[in-house]
């Protein structure tokens, strides 16, 4: 059986029909006044995953978050965790612990001492803080640094720190506002395996709320989409890049061409797309539509195939100008204008130091794709 992208790992208990969610949104509504943050969302997350929110700025994502911490009551819905409606239950009393964006560490202890407080908070012996702020340090690779404070480390130690401290009470839920978002790229990338890596040893559900859609793609099992309070999908990152159920999530996920037309015909799981300007698609993935059907065809710029000749035999044929080049180093990118005045983005791989097919600004230009390349959207 083919599969959409890579397995990471043989997890996802969301397939198997008896599997009890560990945290379940129901019906959560959430209101600021007049204003609806989180719109009638149902939600099912389960144990040990890494889950992430994902959305634009007031989608609602860290809404649901500090719901789910206790910082804030739904409207209306449930909130359960294992099983326990955690309405009226205040944080310090809730399983689970956050880690902010800001990391909140205390400026005047040590980094064993930030690390232990919450322990101390709960009357944990002496002994046993300090072995457990031991695994600790040596879990998140700060041992050296035990005696420094905050403002004597970088930003990614800073990090692992407030990591640490979220962790070192075994919370059973672990959630993660933007935890990433001050670090630097290259620190934020190792920083997002880390975390993968720690999670996977902790055996915790991590809850992470993201803006970031390759920090969403790296680290998490499952992806929820939102906007405006609602979910638009929820799937693995596989899924809702080689399947987006929606024009919204192929646009929001992602680089992605578009192409608006109506099915002309089917056969079987194949149909054919009239396009504007007399374009003609032929797709192998027809899904459920119907003949005379409004729909996109969305495709991938790294589905697409360009080049200075025409090639035999393919699928999807298209002649263009080349509109645009971005040279990103591993890739790149163009963009051509098809006769209709559509502009398709390409992408091209720079597998070798050189090309033997080069292309520049105005050349003509084909581009060609196969017929799985792509899918249907109706809505």
């Amino acid at each position: 059986m083919k599969s959409l992208g890579n397995i990471r790992r043989d997890f996802a208990p969301w397939n198997q029909p008896g599997a009890k969610p560990y945290i379940q949104f129901k019906n959560v509504t959430k209101r600021f006044g007049d204003f609806t943050a989180v719109n009638n969302l149902s939600l099912s997350i389960y144990e040990r995953e890494f889950f992430a929110l994902l959305g634009a700025s007031g989608c609602g994502k860290s809404t649901l978050l500090r719901m789910l911490a206790g910082f804030e009551e739904p409207t209306e819905g449930q909130i359960l965790l294992d099983g326990q409606d955690l309405r009226g239950i205040p944080p310090y009393k809730r399983p689970v612990n956050m880690m902010f964006q800001s990391y909140a560490l205390f400026p005047h202890m040590t980094v064993e001492q930030n690390i232990a407080f919450g322990l101390k908070q709960d009357g944990m012996s002496k002994s046993d803080i300090e072995k457990r702020v031991g695994e600790m340090l040596k879990l998140v690779k700060l041992g050296q640094f035990a005696k420094r404070k905050p403002h004597q480390l970088s930003g990614g130690q800073r990090q692992r720190v407030a990591l640490a401290r979220a962790v070192a009470k075994r919370p059973k839920v672990l959630l993660l506002d933007e935890p990433l978002g001050a670090l630097d790229k290259k620190l934020r990338e190792e920083t997002q395996f880390e975390l993968m890596d720690l999670q996977q040893t902790l055996g915790l559900t991590f809850v992470i709320v993201t803006h970031d859609q390759e920090e969403a793609m790296t680290m998490a099992d499952r992806i929820a989409i939102l906007d405006k309070g609602e979910v638009m999908q929820v799937a693995t990152p596989a899924e809702v890049y080689e399947a987006p159920g929606s024009r919204f999530v192929a646009d929001f996920v992602g680089n992605i061409n578009m192409i608006e037309g109506k099915v002309a015909a089917r056969n079987g799981a194949s149909a054919t797309i009239a396009g504007t300007g007399g374009l003609t698609i032929h797709t192998a993935n027809a899904a459920d539509t119907t003949v005379g059907a409004d729909v996109a065809f969305a495709i991938r710029p790294e589905k697409i195939r360009v080049s200075s000749k025409k090639p035999e035999g393919a699928d999807n044929l298209m002649e263009g100008e080349v509109y645009d080049i971005a040279y990103l180093g591993d890739m790149t990118i163009f963009h051509v204008k098809l006769g209709n005045g559509q502009v398709i983005k390409a992408s091209s791989l720079n597998a070798t130091r050189a090309t033997e097919d080069p292309l520049s600004w105005d050349d003509r230009a084909w581009i060609s794709f196969r017929q799985d390349a792509g899918v249907l959207l109706t809505r």
